[in-house]
């Protein structure tokens, strides 16, 4: 395989691809993936269990409050990504990704666990709810710096004319890890716990598994190998300040704010928030809002390396405007149809035209970012204005959704979610297509 640089761009010449080398490059991506699965399994349980355990930590006020009090705390671990992005980010951009990713994997086992202990407010009062928050951002500062780390470690392992692909494969992971998290539901709701069970302590399960596997996860991280990217950006500056370097890339950190504003809040509308819309405002009951929330992702599962590998052969940029474009057209019209059907199969149905509309932006989100940001700095340029973004239009959505909700109003979030769309598309239109005009091969 032939290489040529020119400027800040790479091109390939010829598709070679050498057998040792692709078991490496995949062997490689799979346990960073494995790890990065974990990473949202353990942040996802929180979401599916909600409706579970927030009567535990928030027991002195009725149903309504308890979600949306447990939302809060959900949405406070998103305030803590971007300290995570900074200081996993400036660890993985200066010393290594590996390291970075080893650690981060850990502080989410430490935060799991603190939640799967942490008595009710029936028996420590304040200190119930101060724990949940404190090991939720715990969670927090360890995906802030799992996002950046682990999709830069993505995208410079996969070979230049697949990471479209690999990105898809990347985000069955993320997607993967509710996906488990609500397997983990069903599995308890009918065949070991009744509901009650469950509500009374069956939901410390869960986050006892995920810091288990948040162990395991760490001990294969241990022996990745690091990517050539990272050893050959090393060789070219022995003496390097990440953050000063970073802030020369400004032009490309707001577009990756711009690029994930629709697609950090659809995303979270249709994986965290929509098991509790489904229960909540469609009216199914909890074993169909289950197997209809895990029907869907499934199918989302499914797609995004579809879709990836869609764009390693006609660019990102067509990808995101379907994206823009239908889901400003149709968020309104999806969820409001949703909300008035009772029929099960409908739902699934519904949900699953929702994720062919945002896996447009959701399969190639980790290599856009990546591609927008030389080797030195791509940890930080990636992880910290996704994270910003991430805490204000993704972790506020079941916030957001629950007030208009209770304010009597709730198409309103149905507005804001279209509008958030929107702001993206605008974003979209004149984004230069970053498989062409690609920085991963740029070093410093």
């Amino acid at each position: 395989m032939s290489e040529l640089l020119k400027g800040g761009e790479f091109a390939v010449v010829g598709d070679g691809f050498d057998a040792a080398d692709t078991r490496r490059r995949v062997k490689a991506i799979l346990i960073g993936s494995a790890g990065n699965l974990v990473e949202w399994y353990d942040v996802y349980v929180f979401a599916a269990f909600q409706l579970y355990f927030a009567q535990n930590f928030f027991a002195s006020v009725d149903k309504g409050q308890q979600q949306l009090f447990a939302s809060i705390v959900f949405a406070l671990g998103f305030i803590a990504r971007p300290f995570g992005s900074v200081v996993f980010g400036w660890l993985a951009d200066k010393y290594g990704r590996r390291g970075s990713l080893t650690i981060s994997v850990l502080l989410m086992c430490f935060g799991s666990l603190i939640i799967a202990l942490t008595p009710s407010s029936l028996d420590i009062g304040l200190w119930s709810p101060a724990l949940l928050t404190f090991a939720r951002l715990l969670q927090g500062l360890s995906q802030g710096g799992e996002y950046g780390s682990s999709s830069t470690y993505l995208s410079e392992m996969s070979h230049p004319n697949r990471r479209g692909f690999y990105s898809g494969v990347w985000y069955m992971t993320l997607i993967g890890g509710q996906l488990l998290a609500l397997v983990t539901l069903l599995v308890l709701q009918h065949f070991f716990l009744t509901i009650d069970e469950i509500k009374a302590w069956g939901w410390r399960i869960p986050f006892f598994i995920g810091a288990g596997l948040a162990i395991i996860a760490f001990t294969m991280r241990r022996d990745m190998h690091e990517t050539d990217h990272f050893k050959d950006a090393q060789k070219m500056v022995k003496e390097r300040a990440p953050f000063r370097e970073l802030i020369k890339h400004w032009k490309a950190l707001l577009l990756v704010i711009g690029v994930t504003v629709g697609g950090t809040s659809a995303f979270y509308t249709y994986t965290t928030y929509m098991q509790k819309f489904l229960k909540q405002s469609v009216g199914l009951t909890d074993a169909q809002t289950t197997w209809v929330t895990a029907g869907s992702l499934l199918f989302a599962v499914l797609i995004q390396p579809i879709y990836g590998a869609i764009s390693d052969r006609i660019g990102r940029k067509p990808l995101l405007l379907f994206f823009g474009v239908m889901g400003t057209a149709f968020t309104y019209t999806l969820l409001s149809t949703l909300q008035t059907t009772k029929d099960p199969f409908t739902a699934f149905l519904l949900v699953c035209a929702a994720w062919a509309i945002v896996s447009g932006y959701t399969s190639i989100t980790a290599v856009i970012k990546t591609e927008l940001f030389p080797t030195s700095v791509r940890a930080m340029g990636v992880g910290i204005p996704y994270a910003i973004t991430a805490a204000v239009f993704g972790g506020t959505v079941d916030g957001i959704a629950q007030s208009f909700k209770l304010a009597g109003w709730e198409q309103g979030f149905y507005w804001y979610a279209t509008a958030c769309i929107f702001v993206s598309l605008l974003v979209y239109l004149w984004l230069p297509d970053t498989k062409k005009h690609s920085r991963m091969e740029q070093h410093v």
